[in-house]
């Protein structure tokens, strides 16, 4: 599956699940995408929970929705630091709002909650939030991949390869 002339961006924060924003981001790259890493203004570097760093490309306040086909959100403890930020909100709202791609993974389920879409969906994540996606109005299962119209989830690193794959053919 390719995705040329597709553009996305991979939110980070610090703590963020090393194999959850690098194997995507790569994976997106592979496919021709153009993949952005977006931070938040006054970081230009963010590590993983086991140490790997990534440089951000681009801020949360400098972009908007109309930018990306889709948005990638890995999990780790990143999810819980980026939903206290409205930019990185507004701009999962945003590409969710034009049919862009959301994709989260692990923990990131969080991020769809504070940005407000996902009452009424399918879902899953990491068993460790499902109370939260629930409380939510999530309907969740313990699948390695769901797909809800344009939201995509997976529960942790052992599903990327689908994670990856639903991305790609939503993009297609």
């Amino acid at each position: 599956m390719e995705a040329p002339r597709r553009r996305i961006a991979v939110l980070a924060e610090d703590q963020y699940e090393d194999l959850e924003l690098w194997y995507p981001l790569i994976r997106m790259r592979e496919a021709g995408a153009q993949v952005v890493v977006v931070g938040m203004p006054g970081v230009s570097q963010y590590k993983g929970k086991h140490g790997l760093p990534v440089t951000v490309d681009v801020t949360a306040d400098r972009v908007t929705a109309d930018s990306f086909d889709a948005v990638i959100i890995p999990g780790g403890y990143a999810p819980d630091k980026m939903r206290r930020h409205a930019a990185m909100l507004d701009l999962v709202r945003g590409i969710y709002e034009r049919d862009g791609v959301v994709a989260a993974i692990c923990h990131a389920g969080w991020v769809p909650i504070s940005a407000g879409i996902v009452v009424g969906k399918r879902m899953t994540s990491v068993s460790a939030i499902r109370d939260d996606l629930v409380n939510a109005g999530v309907d969740w299962v313990d699948e390695e991949v769901v797909q809800d119209g344009n939201l995509i989830s997976s529960r942790g690193p052992d599903d990327l390869p689908a994670f990856c794959r639903a991305i790609l053919a939503a993009l297609a």
